[in-house]
């Protein structure tokens, strides 16, 4: 029997590489929303992390709190358990933008499948932010609409407060889920037909599929080329969540990943080909492409309509030109970044062999720190072993670790409180990770800048002290 799987995550910060969960909260049911069972996991905060000042006045959970939860190690495998019960659908508000990613690198450093909750087993992901941008655009009578400054506003504790979807402080994990499990039955049960509609695009056939069925629109030496409305919160109320693209096909090196060149850019015909905007999708994954029928495409303004059809007319006549754009984001891959921390490296590792996948297997079966490190001391690659050797060192630090284990862990620390900044660990992506002195820096600057209510003084007050006297910092 599938079932949904509503969850959240409060984390020490943004930075999905490296912060850490502070509470997991998830909420099962079945296919009618009918809760079957609820969870609550609370994880107790790592000798390695400096929270963010601005995740912990957000959350509100103090230092003390986070001391009082189980290691991440044991709630992470927890947590992957749940996950990963066949023919389960992970769901939530934006998860697929941030707390999926979060999950996947929480995994993987704690030596666990980072991807097998997305397809394996009949496990499937959703994500309802942009489901609820499509009921917005053409089903808006099943919500009250909460409005900032005169634009409508998709944060979730908002829409939940203007329609009662749950109560309880917002940025709580459980108060959040049980807020999503209500926005979905009340979509579901509103307007059945499209939440039905909608749940395929989660599906990877299904998606497919419909891609295939669009209209086309021309054909080009190099594809079939069939114009869609991609959905995305990203593109803001401005544009009514919504861009107009062109299917140039799939990437070469990723074949999963299909194509597509946004249409409403203006000037097109002066931009680079490397310059083009191009988004990569993969199957049954946001964003959602909706057919360019008609109705649609009257959400779309006439200034833009006309930019499409400017620039469409111009990549038909103009060859050359549309082929050297499709040519470069269909052979484009992404740099290697040299000396990438194992714990940042997940996306340009391959996938662990047999051996290694039976080597992670073995360690979370068993319980004895000896055999542990006996099974950690087997991985033939030192980046392995320097993951498994972090998890040790961080979730049993009163264990008695041998000493190769505590002083590599030793010379870890002092890139996590450098003495020069410039030497703090970097993710994927070039950021930062937050850094003792970055964070008392955040600290003043808040509580500088912004109207901050006892509690939240009280929350930096207590991190400032913890960060001066855990990492030695004035």
């Amino acid at each position: 029997m599938n079932t949904y799987f509503f969850y959240d995550l409060e984390t020490t910060g943004l930075n999905k590489t490296f912060d850490q969960i502070l509470q997991f909260a998830a909420i099962r049911t079945d296919m009618a929303f009918n809760e079957i069972q609820r969870y609550n996991i609370k994880v107790k905060l790592r000798p390695d992390i400096i929270p963010s000042p601005d995740a912990s006045i957000t959350h509100r959970i103090s230092i003390a709190e986070s001391m009082q939860g189980i290691n991440e190690f044991e709630a992470i495998s927890q947590i992957h358990r749940l996950i990963n019960q066949p023919n389960t659908i992970s769901i939530g508000y934006n998860t697929s933008k941030f707390d999926d990613e979060f999950l996947r690198f929480s995994f993987h450093r704690n030596l666990l499948p980072p991807y097998n909750h997305q397809y394996k087993n009949g496990c499937r992901r959703m994500d309802l932010l942009p489901i609820t941008n499509i009921y917005y655009l053409h089903k808006r009578e099943v919500l009250n609409w909460p409005e900032i400054d005169g634009k409508p506003s998709m944060r979730l504790e908002e829409i939940s407060e203007a329609n009662q979807l749950a109560t309880g402080q917002a940025h709580n994990a459980m108060v959040d889920v049980e807020a999503s499990v209500e926005l979905a039955r009340r979509f579901s049960s509103t307007a059945p037909e499209i939440w039905q509609y909608l749940s395929g695009y989660f599906e990877r056939d299904i998606d497919a599929k419909r891609i295939t069925e669009m209209p086309l629109s021309f054909q080009s030496i190099a594809c079939t080329n069939r114009i869609g409305l991609m959905i995305g919160n990203e593109y803001g109320s401005e544009n009514n969540y919504q861009i107009p693209v062109l299917l140039i096909g799939n990437s070469i090196p990723y074949p999963k990943q299909s194509l597509w060149l946004r249409l409403d850019q203006p000037d097109l015909f002066d931009i680079p080909a490397e310059k083009t905007i191009v988004i990569r999708k993969k199957y049954g994954e946001p964003n959602i492409i909706l057919p360019a029928h008609q109705r649609y495409w009257d959400t779309l303004s006439q200034d833009r309509q006309g930019i499409v059809e400017e620039n469409q007319d111009w990549l038909q006549s103009h060859t050359q030109q549309f082929h050297k754009i499709i040519q470069y984001h269909r052979k484009f891959t992404y740099p290697q970044i040299p000396d990438l921390d194992i714990e940042a490296a997940l996306y340009q590792r391959k996938f662990l062999s047999t051996q290694e996948l039976n080597l992670c297997r073995e360690f979370h079966q068993t319980k004895d720190l000896a055999k542990r490190v006996e099974i950690l001391q087997k991985f033939e690659e030192i980046e392995m072993r320097q993951l498994a050797s972090r998890l040790l060192c961080r979730n049993y630090p009163n264990d008695n670790l041998p000493e190769m284990l505590t002083k590599d862990f030793e010379d870890y620390m002092s890139r996590v409180n450098p003495k020069n900044e410039d030497d703090a660990y970097q993710d994927h992506k070039g950021n930062k990770r937050t850094t003792p002195l970055q964070a008392l820096t955040d600290i003043k600057k808040l509580k500088t800048e912004l109207a901050l209510d006892k509690q939240q003084i009280e929350l930096l007050d207590e991190l400032e002290g913890y960060i001066k006297s855990y990492f030695g910092r004035d």
